[in-house]
């Protein structure tokens, strides 16, 4: 690919680069590496990112073919909430995996989406997990954005970094928390005993949880969680360290804790639940809320409630 500069004024060549909103180019970062890599040249010559382009430069750049993915395209079927040429909203649901990783490399969210998409996603970021923005674990529900070019994928990460996506989830916590509405702020990090888990600990990254109780009930509560950043079980995290943990959820508490924060002849029917209708941690991520990065329009997108969380409510209702 080759550019002739034109402008009167000397710019900076990535500055300048990053104006153009060329699909291929599709990110400050990606520009940056490419100079780094002498994949861009100027009048033939290998420059810095902050080499200022004069009048009549010929920009030479090289752009890296995409890499074939081998990931298998597989017919699982998605519910897709909302879509347009850019961007798709699906609904996952429990027990799928996101992506491919260690010991997993096939039945997962990715792999259908190669198969419904045609491989029409975003590579560059990572070739292992195309189209993946932003995950949810295992087994939580509910609303993924997915990327179906690499500059949407710059434009979406770069707007959850700056927290400009609102995400809502719903979540049954086993106990009450002690305020209606409040704000969680607590630094989180990998667990030094367990390497699998995260914890609260005094020097890990900054972890921001806002709740509102939507639904009281005697030793559990219905809860509307909107995340300001968004950690590793950040939400699953949290609502342990406040002695409220998301109910179902055998990672950060135990039925054992579950047990103990319900009365005695309360206890069998706990149990019952848990081993029969509700068999993961009851956590939904419901509600997404965004600026389109392309057309500038706001998406709005619902996940209808699970039918074991619904059960679950159900049966909070008839019991508590």
């Amino acid at each position: 690919m080759k550019i002739e500069y034109l402008e009167n004024e000397k710019q900076r060549i990535d500055k300048y680069i990053v104006s153009l909103e060329l699909e291929e180019l599709y990110s400050r970062s990606f520009i940056d590496k490419l100079l780094q890599e002498e994949a861009i040249l100027v009048n033939g010559k290998p420059v810095k990112k902050n080499y200022k382009l004069t009048q009549n430069d010929i920009i030479t750049i090289e752009v890296p073919k995409k890499k074939e993915l081998e990931i298998k395209p597989q017919n699982i079927p998605i519910d897709i909430i909302w879509e347009d040429a850019d961007i798709a909203i699906v609904n996952k649901p429990v027990g799928l995996i996101v992506h491919p990783g260690a010991g997993v490399q096939d039945g997962t969210l990715v792999n259908a989406l190669m198969f419904h998409f045609n491989k029409k996603l975003s590579v560059q970021h990572d070739p292992q997990r195309p189209g993946i923005v932003h995950r949810l674990d295992k087994d939580t529900s509910g609303l993924l954005i997915v990327a179906k070019n690499d500059r949407v994928h710059s434009l979406l990460s770069r707007m959850f970094q700056d927290r400009t996506i609102k995400k809502t989830y719903l979540a049954i916590t086993v106990g009450v928390p002690v305020k209606v509405e409040d704000t969680i702020r607590t630094l989180i990090g990998r667990s030094k005993k367990d390497r699998i888990k995260m914890t609260v600990t005094t020097d890990g990254r900054e972890a921001v949880t806002h709740y509102k109780i939507a639904k009281y009930f005697d030793f559990f509560s219905l809860v509307e969680v909107e995340l300001e950043t968004g950690r590793t079980h950040q939400i699953r995290v949290h609502f342990s360290h406040i002695n409220c943990p998301i109910l179902g959820d055998n990672t950060y508490s135990t039925l054992k804790r579950t047990l103990s924060m319900v009365p005695f002849h309360y206890q069998k029917k706990v149990k019952y639940l848990l081993a029969n209708h509700l068999k993961r941690q009851a956590l939904h991520a419901y509600r997404l809320e965004f600026e389109h990065p392309i057309t500038k329009e706001i998406v709005k997108a619902e996940a209808p409630i699970t039918e074991d969380i619904q059960y679950t409510l159900n049966w909070l209702e008839k019991y508590f």
